[in-house]
């Protein structure tokens, strides 16, 4: 929004529709839309938030203390065909991670 040259790219997991928009018709929003630049601030707050859980989970030593944090940060597992996407977000392998569900299913209650 704010360089004039940027490199980024994206992966899109489902169907996608992209629309390409001017960062300075955003800029312009921004200036002429209070409602809309406090919006934007709230979801670069969230967003940050996002990123310190993250860097919180990475710095865990342990699958077992990686995927705790995880739950505890979004309450439960998705459905088992995103679990790939839940073992790349807490930086383990898809390996690492079905052992420790695993473990975790054959303890006693």
């Amino acid at each position: 929004m704010f360089s004039d040259v940027y490199h980024c790219d994206a992966v899109a997991v489902a169907v996608s529709r992209v629309r390409i928009i001017e960062s300075r018709r955003i800029r312009l929003k921004f200036a002429s839309e209070p409602k809309f630049a406090a919006a934007w601030a709230a979801y670069l707050a969230h967003e940050i938030r996002n990123t310190r859980m993250r860097a919180e989970i990475l710095a865990l030593k342990t699958v077992a203390e990686r995927l705790d944090a995880w739950i505890t940060w979004h309450e439960q597992l998705p459905s088992k065909g995103k679990w790939r996407y839940v073992a790349e977000e807490i930086g383990v392998s898809p390996e690492a991670f079905y052992r420790e569900l695993a473990k975790r299913c054959s303890k006693p209650k």
